[in-house]
């Protein structure tokens, strides 16, 4: 495919009324979500895609019902210690990074993704960024407060720049987003990622996240390619 952007950003809407309209318990909603992007991971990276990253759990997701939450987590725990899945990222040299607050997770999910982090850390081919615990203006309150906090521990006040706000960011590591995908026909952002999607483009899909396919995916990816990306000029 031409015209191929280096850098995927996901929000994979749709999981709980999936299960809901094939009759499913939200386990298994999430169960289908998770194994999805497995997919769409190896999707991306047969299109030649570099960067993905995708939102897992916002911050206003604590405020849904504590089955619902224990059950996202305890999947996400248990792909993090799937042999199977570590395999692939390290046969596709693929780095793995956790981006939120992370001292709102559980412990032992914390453990787990932070061991993949590690086992991964040397890969510069390709990587997934994972947003857990993440929210948009959080991210900015948390970089506005770093920032004032360097200010009182140097005595001074300094210039800032795009560049060096960026790195008191949450998100500091993840790129510039050339594209953003969100399914289930939910047209808003949600405070995903304001610095890094300041001028990607968007793409909104139909289908609900676990029914979203390869073909999907490059339906997408071509959608991109006709498009010309202005940067405000």
């Amino acid at each position: 495919m031409k015209n191929v952007p280096s850098t995927i950003a996901l929000i994979p809407d749709g999981n709980r009324r999936w299960a809901s309209t094939n009759k499913l318990s939200i386990f298994k909603g999430y169960q289908q979500g998770v194994q999805k992007f497995i997919d769409f991971s190896e999707w991306c990276r047969d299109y030649g895609v570099k960067n993905i990253t995708v939102w897992a759990f916002s911050t206003e997701n604590f405020n849904r019902p504590r089955h619902e939450i224990n059950a996202l987590f305890k999947l996400y725990k248990k792909a993090a210690n799937d042999p199977q899945i570590i395999a692939r990222l390290h046969a596709n040299k693929t780095r793995f990074n956790v981006v939120g607050k992370r001292e709102l997770l559980p412990m032992d999910l914390r453990a787990s993704l932070e061991r993949i982090e590690t086992q991964t850390s040397h890969y510069k081919e390709r990587v997934i960024n994972m947003l857990i615990g993440y929210g948009g203006k959080e991210d900015i309150l948390h970089a506005a407060k770093e920032y004032a906090r360097s200010v009182v521990r140097i005595g001074k006040v300094f210039t800032l720049t795009d560049e060096t706000f960026k790195k008191y960011l949450r998100s500091y590591a993840i790129p510039e987003i050339d594209f953003v995908i969100r399914t289930s026909s939910e047209e808003r952002i949600s405070g995903f990622l304001p610095w890094q999607i300041s001028y990607s483009e968007l793409y909104f899909a139909d289908k609900l996240w676990p029914e979203f396919s390869k073909k999907d995916l490059k339906k997408a990816i071509a959608e991109y390619g006709k498009r010309k990306r202005r940067f405000g000029t």
